[in-house]
């Protein structure tokens, strides 16, 4: 079984709505071990995607230096 991949920008608006939830303290407690598990995928997933774009940039900026040598 694969995981979906999630957009950044779709990350991003789910963890504003699961902080919402959090600062509201509306939560259930039953759901709060569920919400802070799912941040945190969600925050891992984020970091990776940022760390792979910034290698690509930097692969692409270095293809580009080189081409103009």
């Amino acid at each position: 079984m694969s995981k979906k991949v999630v957009k950044y920008s779709e990350a991003v608006s789910e963890l504003n709505v699961i902080l919402e939830d959090l600062q509201s303290e509306s939560i259930d407690v039953d759901e709060l071990s569920a919400k802070v598990k799912k941040a945190t995928e969600l925050i891992k997933a984020c970091k990776d995607k940022i760390q792979k774009t910034e290698m690509e940039v930097k692969k692409i900026v270095k293809e580009f230096e080189n081409n103009l040598s």
